[in-house]
This record gives structure tokens, C-alpha cells and sequence, in this order.
């Protein structure tokens, strides 16, 4: 019995190192940020394609309450149920001792400052994408905004879930930095991309996962169930979404269908997100929208 401990113990030891090193957080090469001057205007184009304010707001928080990102929307999934943190420029409890470093890190690659993997609640698997002087201009804003002394509460999970460690096999599974739509594009289609699958984030709601909550990506974009498994997320591709260009810009900046129906839910606060957005970007989502393969 001893003998055979032992031989556990080192087959163990190697294996629990391997899986380490190939799970270990890999941080955002700071390089690519040198050199950049941050731009706050621009930077409030990128908050609201980003749709920071639908998750980081406080819960029933609208107009320029929105603007205060004090955390505690939940999210609940078959995992537990996530809570939103307080993400204000207060030094304590939200991100104002952050530097670029700390901030491209947990947006781009689901690294907290004390290096440790973030959930993928937080869509760093879609932002990591991100062009780096949007990423600049992102924090520049996001600084001058006001400060809330909000704490966070924890997340309530149930284990394995609770632990941190785990996330980095998910990352090295599911954590790719590839476009879901590849091929030829047109100058609106590819901005189009950059704004639905990177910034926007359509995808992590729009496509179904698997059992470990990895985006199936032969179902890009065909719908989903609900994160708590009450209801539907509808299917954006051609193949349920027939409506024209003109309605579908139409429903992304007033949110109105052609049916005389209006958005509600999450998708309200989106439409709110993308109306801040010069026309020229909704008219590339919906370019876009019009290329993606139909899914049934």
C-alpha cells in the first residue's frame, strides 16, 4: 500500500505541474499599448459598444445613474450565480488604483491584479479582441467617471466552481482570440466584426454552450437558452432574423420591430448601448448581421 502511494504521489506531483504551466494566467503583452495617447471622448464610444454600464451599474440604474459602475447586478447560471463588481474609480472598492497594465489584463485576458483567472462572466473571451488604443481610450474614460464606495459581494458558487484554479482549463480549451467569421469582408462588414463579436460581445448571449459553458461555435450567433434556463435568446442569423437592414438599424437604435413591438429585457440595454453610437457603426453591425451564415 505504501509502495503504491508513492507511485501516486509521483505520477501526481508531474501532472499537477504540467496542467499548471499549460493553465497558468498568461498576461496581455503591455508593448502593444506603447506609444498610445489616451482619448476619453472616444473612449465613451467604446463604454457603450462595450456595454459596460448593462453589467456594472447598479441594479435599476438608468440614465446618468448608468455612469456610476458600482457593481451587484447577479447573473445566475447553471454554474451559480455571478455578481457583477464594483468597476467606479474608487481606490478601494472599485479599479481607480488600476494602471493600463491591471486594466488590459482583466478586460483582454481574465487576469485580476493579483494575477489570479476571473470568470468568464466577464466577456474577456470576446474582448480580448479589442483594438489597443480602443483599450486606452476605454480606461481613459472610465476614469473620469464617478466613484462609488460600493463593496463586493462574493460570488455565490457552489464547488469545483468556487475554485480559480480550474478557470484556467477553461481558458485553454475555449479561450481562443479568433474571429468567428472569417474570409473576404467588406470595409463595413469588418468593422461590423470588430463591433459585434469583440466589443459588443453578441456572441457570448446569442450562441449556445456546452455542458463546461464554452461557446459552440458551429451554432454562431443560432440562439440560446437563457443563462438561468427561463426563456430563450433568439437567433440573429439570417435564418430566423429575415427582417431588412432598414428595420433590423431600425431595432438596434429605437428598439421598435416591424411588427410594432418594442425590445425589453437585456435587450433594451442594449439598444440604449448602441444608440450612443455613431450610425455609421450600427449600419457595420447590421452589414455584418446580413453575412453571417444562416443557422437554423
Amino acid at each position: 500500500m505504501r509502495r503504491l502511494i508513492l507511485v501516486l504521489v509521483a505520477l501526481a506531483v508531474p501532472g499537477l505541474g504540467g496542467f499548471y504551466v499549460l493553465t497558468a494566467p498568461q498576461p496581455v503583452d503591455i508593448n502593444r499599448f506603447a506609444g498610445l495617447t489616451p482619448d476619453a471622448r472616444h473612449g465613451e464610444q467604446v463604454f457603450w459598444a462595450a456595454g459596460c454600464a448593462s453589467c456594472h451599474a447598479a441594479p435599476g440604474a438608468s440614465g446618468e445613474a448608468a455612469l456610476v459602475l458600482s457593481g451587484g447586478r447577479s447573473l445566475a447560471t447553471a454554474f451559480g450565480t455571478f455578481i457583477a463588481p464594483n468597476i467606479s474609480p474608487d481606490p478601494q472598492a472599485g479599479i481607480g488604483g488600476w494602471d493600463l497594465p491591471d486594466f488590459a489584463n482583466a478586460v483582454m485576458a481574465g487576469i485580476t491584479p493579483q494575477g489570479a483567472h476571473e470568470y468568464p462572466s466577464m466577456p474577456y473571451a470576446a474582448y480580448a479582441k479589442m483594438q489597443p488604443q480602443d483599450l486606452v481610450d476605454l480606461k481613459a474614460f472610465m476614469d473620469g467617471l464617478p466613484p462609488s464606495a460600493q463593496e463586493n459581494p462574493d460570488h455565490r458558487l457552489a464547488l469545483p466552481f468556487r475554485l480559480r484554479l480550474l478557470l484556467g482549463g477553461w481558458k485553454f480549451l475555449y479561450f481562443r482570440q479568433m474571429w468567428a467569421m472569417d474570409g473576404e469582408m467588406s470595409v463595413a462588414e469588418d468593422r461590423g466584426r470588430y463591433l459585434a463579436e469583440a466589443l459588443a460581445h453578441c456572441g457570448e448571449c446569442h450562441t449556445p454552450r456546452n455542458a463546461l459553458g464554452g461557446l459552440d461555435m458551429s451554432k454562431w450567433l443560432a440562439g440560446a437558452p437563457m443563462p438561468d434556463g427561463k426563456g430563450k435568446v433568439p437567433n440573429i442569423t439570417p435564418a430566423r432574423l429575415n427582417w431588412s437592414g432598414e428595420e433590423i438599424f431600425t431595432y438596434l437604435t429605437t428598439g421598435a420591430t416591424p411588427d410594432f413591438d418594442f425590445a425589453a429585457g437585456a435587450m433594451a440595454e442594449v439598444v440604449t448601448n448602441l444608440s450612443h453610437l455613431p450610425a455609421a457603426d450600427v449600419q457595420a453591425i447590421v452589414a455584418y448581421l446580413k453575412s453571417v451564415p444562416p443557422r437554423p
